[in-house]
């Protein structure tokens, strides 16, 4: 059978008329139907669509076990934030949500409380505190604070060519009977993505500025509880109202306090100018 122009696109929805999986079935026509309708709006040609595939081939290519190249363009389309936002559970009074990003590990290393997880990461030092709780309020002990950050040269651990293997600034905290938790770490500073890839290309071509302002990463886990995945952006950065990947919120601008070197409210002994950072997460019930 021979198909005219206008007939095309309902035949590739109906060829999925029988999935068995109705939400499989589901995404499959819909996307069908809004890509068929991505290039018709545009006049999409065979060689920009050629284009798009290449694109789309040296992103692959780009992926490694340390970098994840499709993360990166979601983000930066801002589709990770929209997920995000669809689902999060601020609504029932969780701490807001933002996207995971392309550094995070699994193999972040076990840390006691007030440990610090520095390990030779440049930057100035950071003392964070806080709480886990669930969303009325309730302490939640032995929760899983998994923290990683980018240090003052704007690189995470995994970004350092023969120390990628070697964590820094990075660590999974438990939290105590009382749902508190701390660390030693380094100021987080603004960074840009990286632009030596096809997505980095994508802004550069486009006049978009690669930064993400100055932040702390969070993944908190608890029994019973939805996880939570999310940033504490540091105030007064100059990128909080351009973050490249969308993720920033009102609510997640944590207040950096500075201080001069003497006795840290932990009781250890400053020889130099340090920072803190204290902040509460509250958690959804599943």
């Amino acid at each position: 059978m021979t198909f005219s122009h206008q007939m095309i696109t309902q035949a590739a929805i109906d060829s999925f008329a029988g999935t068995d999986n109705p939400r499989l079935k589901l995404l499959m026509q819909s996307l069908v139907k809004h890509l068929h309708a991505f290039a018709e709006e545009t006049q999409l040609t065979e060689a920009e669509w050629m284009a798009g595939i290449q694109f789309l081939t040296a992103t692959g290519h780009t992926c490694d076990d340390v970098r994840q190249e499709f993360i990166l363009l979601s983000d930066t389309l801002g589709l990770s934030m929209l997920l995000v936002a669809m689902h999060d559970g601020a609504k029932q009074g969780a701490t807001e949500a933002t996207v995971l990003g392309p550094f995070h590990t699994h193999d972040a290393p076990p840390m006691e409380n007030g440990a610090d997880i520095t390990n030779g990461a440049p930057g100035q030092p950071l003392l964070v505190t806080g709480r886990v709780l669930s969303a009325d309020g309730v302490p939640l002990a032995h929760a899983m604070v998994d923290v990683w950050q980018a240090d003052a040269e704007g690189l995470y651990d995994v970004q350092r060519g023969e120390l990628q293997s070697e964590r820094r600034a990075r660590g999974l905290i438990t939290t105590d009977a009382q749902g508190h938790f701390s660390f030693w770490t380094v100021l987080p500073e603004a960074y840009p993505v990286p632009t030596d890839g096809p997505v980095g290309q994508m802004l550069l071509n486009t006049g978009r500025h690669p930064w993400r302002p100055a932040h702390i990463h969070f993944f908190v886990t608890a029994d019973g509880y939805q996880p939570l995945i999310t940033h504490i952006f540091r105030e007064g950065d100059r990128y909080l109202n351009s973050d490249v990947v969308f993720g920033v919120r009102p609510s997640l601008v944590g207040d950096f306090q500075s201080h001069a070197q003497g006795k840290a409210p932990d009781g250890r002994d400053m020889q130099q100018p340090y920072w803190s950072l204290e902040y509460e997460f509250s958690l959804q019930k599943k």
